[in-house]
């Protein structure tokens, strides 16, 4: 099983480096002793998963399908709409991605059987209340949960290879892993070659017959890479006005380095650097599809897909060379006035970061005539 020692060493620097920060030792021990020794359980269980299912060594990953775009673009909507034809789709659950390994899944799910017909699901009964505790007060701005659909990246976190640190750790001006075509030839192999294996064990907990279907922001700086890995994979990118979104996701960010305990002065590097990816988001994942000829590939607008998400999802399909089952498309029937009213209600004000609308316009100008987005130009000449 992989591990990235060259990422592992700048954290554990970025954490030592930060001696006024009230949570460094307990940091530090999370990184010096806890990550080490789930290293070392993943990476034996990793290896048991090819004694105990001899299928693993055959399994393989066809035209898997990676939802893409910039956070709060609405790839969440469009995983949760596509994951809902589960005859077709297998996806990680968020329990399912602390535990990479496909013997853990087993001896948990088997866990769960006992639970349920041995001691009435009390143990169940338990977990979700400490989810509905942890996650619920969060919802409106992130729909998670131990058993909902969630970004499989958080699949490498056993390989340090993930964004959770930076959700921990104002960073992302430290270790960058969204820029994967930046890595070495050999390390981007190797981060890819560990996701793969992780998704042909989640397929083969589904039967192995299943499509992988991911969604994640972060892979919007894979696509390339992604592509090379599964050459007949499917890209679905997501369109949103980036004032709708960039804005809210750097709001987002601060919030969970705040309540890390991080001071504004701690954090400004990382939100300015995150500031910078948030252009590279919607410019990288046109570019790898235009590089690479992806046939299967579609780009999404948001008010679309919220203003009519059964013909969106049929349009996807369609692009994807996918065949809609009448089940699945009578359920985008009925939850299609739902859906409709999808919004987002999370507050922010664009002037808390250091990035004017100007400049967003400007950098992003392609993607605004190309889809009409308003401008302030347009509402300066509407009110003269």
């Amino acid at each position: 099983m992989y591990f990235d020692l060259h990422y592992y060493f700048k954290v554990i620097a970025f954490v030592y480096a930060e001696k006024g920060f009230k949570g460094r030792s307990r940091i530090l021990f999370r990184l010096l002793v806890l990550v080490p020794l789930n290293y070392l359980f993943n990476a034996v269980f990793f290896l048991l998963d090819y004694v105990f299912f001899p299928k693993l060594w055959s399994q393989k990953v066809e035209k898997p399908v990676f939802i893409v775009g910039h956070a709060r673009s609405g790839t969440t909507l469009m995983h949760r709409l596509m994951a809902a034809d589960g005859d077709r789709f297998s996806f990680f659950l968020y329990w399912e991605m602390f535990f990479p390994s496909l013997l853990q899944k087993k001896i948990l799910k088997g866990l769960g059987w006992i639970d349920q017909h041995w001691f009435g699901s009390w143990i169940n009964g338990k977990l979700k209340v400490w989810d509905e505790k942890t996650f619920a007060p969060w919802r409106h701005i992130h729909e998670q949960g131990l058993w909902i659909p969630e970004e499989d990246q958080f699949v490498m976190r056993g390989a340090f290879v993930t964004q959770q640190w930076s959700l921990d750790l104002p960073l992302i001006h430290k270790v960058d892993i969204f820029h994967v075509d930046q890595l070495s030839e050999k390390r981007k192999r190797r981060w890819m070659r560990h996701y793969k294996e992780c998704v042909k064990r989640q397929l083969l907990l589904h039967g192995g017959h299943k499509t992988h279907l991911s969604k994640n922001p972060v892979m919007s700086g894979w696509v390339n890479a992604l592509l090379e890995t599964f050459p007949d994979a499917g890209i679905v990118v997501m369109m949103r006005d980036p004032l709708q979104c960039i804005p809210s996701t750097l709001k987002l960010m601060e919030l969970t380095w705040q309540g890390n305990g991080w001071s504004k002065s701690q954090y400004q590097p990382s939100l300015d650097a995150l500031a910078n990816i948030s252009f590279d988001t919607f410019r990288l994942p046109k570019i790898a599809l235009q590089e690479n000829g992806c046939e299967r590939s579609a780009i999404v607008d948001y008010r679309l897909l919220t203003s009519a998400p059964r013909a969106e999802v049929k349009a996807i399909y369609t692009a994807l060379n996918l065949e809609m089952s009448e089940t699945f498309e009578a359920h985008l029937e009925a939850i299609e006035s739902k859906e409709k009213k999808h919004s987002s209600h999370f507050e922010y004000n664009f002037d808390d970061y250091n990035i004017s609308r100007e400049k967003l316009e400007l950098e992003l100008a392609e993607f605004y005539q190309e889809y009409q987005w308003p401008r302030q130009s347009d509402q300066q000449e509407q009110t003269q």
